[in-house]
Formats: structure tokens, C-alpha cells, sequence
């Protein structure tokens, strides 16, 4: 990442980064319920607005259901918002959150990702997110605060291209990067508004009074249009995906141009130059994951590391690219895909690699879960074993990183 000097300096955790990228994407609408580890986030965003900071409307409601379902209303109506959940609050708001892609409506919203019940537990993990990751909202992770604020405004700019049209979660690591405290740069307002540009939020279906339309119709069945509709809507939303990896590359080198921080928009090689063994990781954890590349490397060991950055859509291209030379994958999940009897990240590179000549030896780890740490300690044994799968060693499927912890 290159790096200059814009606006002013603080020191805040995660998720005041996110009120702040919030705040300065100028939403006019924000609906909100608070849920661990969230609800600083919506207090920030509350005191941004009480203190006239923010110029938005507050809908504090009853529950995340409502939250979602209010902001629907104004998305049709042609306004720009914003909410952020976790967990629960995540499971309360699926049915408006499932309804949200499927009428193409360009909203951002935050995940403070958590681990999900039962056993009842409210901190880190990313199970909430990764157990929505086919709805057909466009999925964005975040490694540090800073990166948080960067990244709020460029999914709004991803999420209003009249050719995505879809919403989009930006998720950081609850506990890790919520309350973690890092120094952040805040870009000058007029910065980011012209970055933003004129709003063109739903152009598509603008609710108005002169010009009547039907919103989400029923198609199929006794009295529908079809199934052709459905299909069509359907075909539709996967074009938006795939249009988005464009869209999203597009809006990181814009956002870097005009602000001196370049984020890598879909994947993050990491002194992959000459790797023989690499590691593939998502969110908070990289940091540590690179200080064990690092101290690999004094050894004589070369190993590199990818780290995804856009998880929906899945980047496949880049990542069988990026990894097509090594002799082995170790890929660290801080989720559990159940039915696979892995992790859910693991689970995308072993697909995204079919379409190599060769066949790469992979390993799925699995740690971090319920707030656990994933220590530079823990990432050396992830070293270790995927250097002995590069040598033979043949996979135990999936490696529990903090059983014994």
C-alpha cells in the first residue's frame, strides 16, 4: 500500500472507522440495532448525527428485521444508506437481507463478523458472514482499521455502478478490529465526494408518486408472468456479479489516485515472487499470517501468501493465477463449512484451482473461532505443515488450530 498524507489523523477502533467511512459517504438514511460486537458502531453513527456531523436520518426500531426493512423503503426512493449487524442480529435480518440483491438495491452495510450460537458465544469469528455468502450480496473483508474506512466508500461507489447494482457487506473482525485501536487517516470530505460523485441510487426503480410502478412482482404460478421472469432477474443478479470484479478494481484505483492508499481489490500477494509453499488468508489474521511468511523467509524457507480481499464475487481467476506455481496450499478459515468438513475459504481456492493443468496439494486449517487468536506462533505450524504436504506429507483434513488452546 502506498501512503500519503490526507486530512486529518485519529486514533479509533474499527468501528468508529466504519461510523467514519460511513459519515463521509454521506448516506441519508441510517437504520440501526445494536448487537454485540456492533453496537459502538451504531452509537457512533448515532452521536455523528445528534452532534450535526452526519446528515441523516436515524431510524432506531424495534429489531434488525425492521432496520433492514426501512431501508428498503428508502432505497427505492431513490436514498443512499446505511446499517451494519452481527451474528443474531444477522439471522433476525435474513429474510429483507435475502429479498435485498434480488430487487438490485445498491445499499452498504458493515458485519462485525461473529461467531454464531450455539454454544452461545459474542465474540470474533466469521461464521454470520460466510453463512451468507450465496444470498447475492457482494462481500468485501477488511485486514485493518484503516483499510475499514478506505473500503466503506468505495463499496458505495462498487454498489451505485449502473452496471452492479447490488448490495454490499464490508466485514471486519469482530473484537480484533472492532475494538482494536490503530491511527487512521480521514480523507478531506471533498475528497471522497468527488470520488462519489453525483448520487444515482436506484435510477433503475425510483419509487414517485407521478410515475406508478410495481415493486417486486410475483412471477410464476397460478395468475404469474412465468418463470421466465424469475429467470431473468436471476440471470441478472449473476451478471452484476460478474461485472462487480471489474467495477471493484476500477473503484480501488480511483479511491488510490485520489487519496494515496491502494488497497489490492480482489486478492493480496504477498512475496509470492518465488514461492514454492504459500498460505491463503482472509481479514484480521493476515497480519499475523505475514510475520510468520517473514520469519519463514530468515530460514531459508520461500513462502509466500495471498490474501482475499473480495470474497463475493469470487475472484477465481486471480487466485488459481497467483497460486499456480506452488507445490502446496495451506489455507486458515476462521469459520467451519459443515458439510464440507472444512473451511468455507478452503472450500473456493480448491474450486477456483480445478481449472489449473495440475493438481496443487492443499490443507484446510481452521482457527480463530469464539475470539481465539491466531498467533504468529500458530501460523508457524501452518508453515511447517504445508512445507511437509509440499513434500509428500499426505492432508489431514481440516487442522483445528485452538483445540488444545
Amino acid at each position: 500500500m502506498n501512503k500519503v498524507s490526507t486530512g486529518k489523523v485519529i486514533v479509533c477502533d474499527g468501528n468508529e472507522a466504519a461510523a467514519w467511512g460511513a459519515c463521509l459517504s454521506r448516506p441519508d438514511m441510517v437504520a440501526v440495532y445494536p448487537i454485540t460486537p456492533q453496537s459502538s458502531l451504531v452509537e457512533y453513527l448515532a452521536q455523528f448525527i445528534a452532534d450535526g456531523r452526519m446528515d441523516a436520518d436515524l431510524m432506531d426500531v424495534e429489531g434488525e428485521h425492521t432496520v433492514l426493512s426501512v431501508l428498503h423503503g428508502a432505497v427505492l426512493a431513490g436514498a443512499r444508506t446505511y446499517s451494519a449487524t452481527s451474528a443474531q442480529g444477522l439471522a433476525f435480518m435474513f429474510e429483507p437481507y435475502f429479498r435485498t440483491p434480488g430487487l438490485r438495491l445498491p445499499m452498504v452495510v458493515s458485519l462485525v463478523t461473529r461467531d454464531a450460537v450455539s454454544p452461545t458465544c459474542v465474540w470474533g469469528g466469521q461464521q454470520d458472514a460466510m453463512t451468507v455468502k450465496e444470498v447475492g450480496w457482494i462481500h468485501m473483508y477488511c485486514e485493518t482499521q484503516q483499510e475499514i474506512l478506505d473500503t466503506i466508500p468505495i463499496a458505495y461507489k462498487v454498489a451505485e455502478n449502473p452496471d452492479v447494482m447490488l448490495p454490499v457487506n464490508v466485514n471486519h473482525d469482530g473484537n480484533y478490529l472492532s475494538y482494536g485501536v490503530a491511527r487512521v487517516e480521514l480523507p478531506d470530505q471533498a475528497v471522497v465526494d468527488a470520488f462519489l460523485g453525483e448520487k444515482q441510487v436506484n435510477w433503475h426503480a425510483c419509487l414517485d408518486p407521478e410515475r406508478p410502478m410495481a415493486v417486486d412482482p410475483l412471477t410464476g404460478g397460478a395468475g404469474g408472468i412465468g418463470p421466465s421472469m424469475f429467470v431473468k432477474y436471476r440471470k441478472g443478479l449473476c451478471s452484476g456479479m460478474s461485472e462487480a470484479l471489474r467495477v471493484i478494481e476500477e473503484a480501488h484505483a480511483d479511491w488510490g489516485k485520489r487519496t494515496g492508499r491502494y488497497w489490492s481489490p480482489l486478492i493480496e500477494e504477498y512475496r509470492m515472487e518465488d514461492a514454492e509453499v504459500a498460505l491463503v488468508t482472509i481479514g484480521s489474521m493476515t497480519g499475523a499470517a505475514k510475520d510468520a511468511v517473514d520469519e519463514a523467509r530468515l530460514d531459508g524457507k520461500k513462502i509466500g501468501l495471498v490474501k482475499i480481499k473480495t470474497f463475493r464475487p469470487f475472484p477465481a481467476a486471480r487466485i488459481a493465477q497467483a497460486l499456480s506455481k506452488v507445490k502446496a496450499i495451506g489455507v486458515v478459515d476462521r469459520s467451519v463449512n459443515f458439510g464440507w468438513n472444512c473451511g468455507p475459504v478452503y472450500q473456493e481456492v480448491l474450486a477456483a484451482l480445478y481449472a489449473l493443468p495440475v493438481r496443487i496439494p492443499m490443507m484446510s486449517f481452521i482457527g480463530g473461532l469464539a475470539g481465539a487468536d491466531i498467533t504468529v506462533e500458530h501460523f508457524a505450524g501452518v508453515v511447517d505443515r504445508t512445507f511437509r504436504l509440499a513434500g509428500g506429507e499426505m492432508a489431514t483434513q481440516p487442522v483445528w488450530l485452538n483445540e488444545n488452546d
